[in-house]
């Protein structure tokens, strides 16, 4: 069934794809989905500042482009590399990536995330983090259609953070999206948007360890179907006291500074908060 949708939503263009992705968000605002009642309570939480008005504003955007973004997840993974590459119509900063230290790509969930590991592996070999799936099917599903050509797939435990190394020595580019509860074992409590939330370390260790080149990457999703904008731009995570606890604050301000310039585009129906929010 899942295979069928992901074809579904393949064959068609990026514009007629990303239509019925906001049909999709639209419906999952006007039902009171669960996917609504988290996106509420972020948002609540990190926009308690903002009028009523304009949080219920926010919170329909944010649905809609929720929405495209599993409509888009078929024309993304069943398209080819190159042919994801020509969707992307501006990429901004792509210098960023040439550095004599190690480059590890900081790609928050914002805008369309699956499609830049595998542009910008077609430039240079690349290992992307990412969390396996309970369900033998859909994890096998996933693999097959995320680690293909030179961008390879590493588990979000011991063994990938061995392989994150491996292909750092090898001066390969590393991909994580660090915007996520890894757990009490591999996180510490941080704020973000002012709102306590357990934050992955290990982007941050990794960079200290390595003196490595920490470049926030990016795929603006474009009105109408017209494509992406692909953006690197170098950051500083490292804080000048050294403590991890102050990195990873420091990497939450760089994330919430990109999410503030398209805010609903930002993965607000992922349960962030569940250290201090109760789902």
């Amino acid at each position: 069934m899942i295979k069928f949708i992901l074809r579904f939503f393949a064959t068609m263009p990026l514009r007629l794809n990303h239509w019925i992705g906001s049909l999709i968000g639209y419906y999952l605002y006007i039902t009171n989905s669960d996917s609504k009642a988290v996106v509420r309570k972020n948002i609540q939480a990190c926009f308690s500042q903002m009028s009523e008005k304009d949080r219920a504003q926010l919170i329909k955007k944010s649905l809609i482009e929720t929405g495209k973004g599993l409509s888009e997840t078929g024309h993304i993974w069943l398209k080819s590399f190159k042919e994801n590459q020509a969707k992307i119509t501006k990429t901004i900063g792509i210098e960023k990536l040439d550095s004599n230290q190690p480059v590890i790509l900081l790609v928050p969930h914002f805008g369309c995330w699956e499609i830049t590991g595998r542009v910008v592996s077609l430039l240079k070999p690349t290992t992307f983090l990412y969390k396996p799936l309970k369900k033998t099917s859909q994890e096998k599903l996933l693999i097959t259609n995320r680690q293909q050509g030179d961008l390879s797939m590493a588990t979000a435990d011991k063994k990938g953070v061995i392989q994150l190394q491996r292909a750092i020595k090898n001066q390969e580019i590393i991909g994580i999206l660090p915007d996520q509860d890894p757990g009490e074992e591999g996180g510490v409590i941080a704020p973000f948007f002012n709102t306590s939330a357990r934050t992955m370390t290990l982007l941050v260790k990794l960079a200290r360890k390595n003196n490595a080149k920490v470049v926030l990457t990016w795929a603006l999703r474009l009105p109408k179907g017209q494509g992406y904008e692909l953006n690197f731009k170098a950051v500083n995570v490292l804080s000048d006291s050294g403590k991890v606890e102050d990195d990873v604050a420091l990497m939450n301000q760089v994330i919430e500074a990109l999410v503030l310039t398209k805010p609903e585009q930002y993965l607000w129906n992922y349960k962030r908060f569940k250290a201090s929010i109760k789902y």
